[in-house]
């Protein structure tokens, strides 16, 4: 995967959403950015795969319902075909689920549809450049829909966690919460450049992309629980 785009020249977005008055709008909003650039724009999922190998975007903007092919499986095989391109998720509460099944697919983050424009162009950005998008509230409600299936946190550590120093398992539970990393720097009293080594030390250990994934590892091994 690209670790972010090019120096000097506009991100280059792809839209994927069966409706077209909704493109229209995203296209309206990014389209005043001078750092952003509309490559394309797909109605389904299967054109947002096909167009993701034609045109390689950095980021694509997909929305999960749509006809053909879900966001969910097209997230999956952009991801699967090793593609250096992006994906940030568009959702609405009542979809939650899928959501969580596009995080595990390898989404870069999410955002629900109502995001405000500065936030979506900010997003947009953040994902290209990398990092991952991590809306913590959002996915705290998310999570706690299916708190009753999670690991019981005063188990015993699952196996994949215990690879972590005790340092890096603290750090994995601060970015969990939605810390950022100065955010953490302060919680444990240390650099924020510690706290970014640590957050890579985490990903490469785990085997993890970004930070999204690293949440829902988090909550899914049960070492955060939601509500807590």
């Amino acid at each position: 995967m690209s670790d972010g785009k090019d120096s000097g020249r506009p991100v280059r977005v792809l839209l994927a959403d069966d409706q077209p008055l909704l493109r229209t709008g995203f296209r309206m909003v990014l389209g005043a950015e001078d750092d952003l650039d509309i490559v394309g724009e797909a109605g389904d999922g299967v054109e947002a795969v096909d167009l993701s190998r034609r045109l390689l975007p950095d980021v694509v903007l997909m929305d999960i319902r749509m006809p053909r092919m879900d966001g969910v499986a097209a997230t999956r095989a952009i991801i699967d075909a090793r593609l250096p391109v992006r994906v940030l998720i568009l959702t609405t509460f009542d979809l939650d689920e899928y959501v969580v099944g596009a995080l595990r697919a390898g989404a870069s983050g999410f955002l629900a549809k109502d995001v405000p424009a500065e936030d979506l162009v900010t997003a947009i950005r953040t994902v290209a450049a990398g990092e991952a998008v991590v809306a913590p509230r959002i996915l705290k409600r998310l999570l706690d829909r299916f708190a009753e299936t999670l690991p019981d946190p005063d188990a015993t550590p699952p196996k994949a966690i215990g690879v972590l120093t005790e340092r890096e398992r603290e750090v994995l539970v601060q970015v969990a919460r939605g810390l950022s990393n100065a955010e953490i720097a302060r919680v444990l009293s240390v650099s924020e450049t510690t706290i970014k080594t640590h957050v890579g030390h985490v990903l490469t250990k785990l085997g993890l992309r970004d930070r999204v994934q690293a949440v829902v590892l988090a909550y899914e091994t049960g070492l955060v629980r939601p509500g807590a």
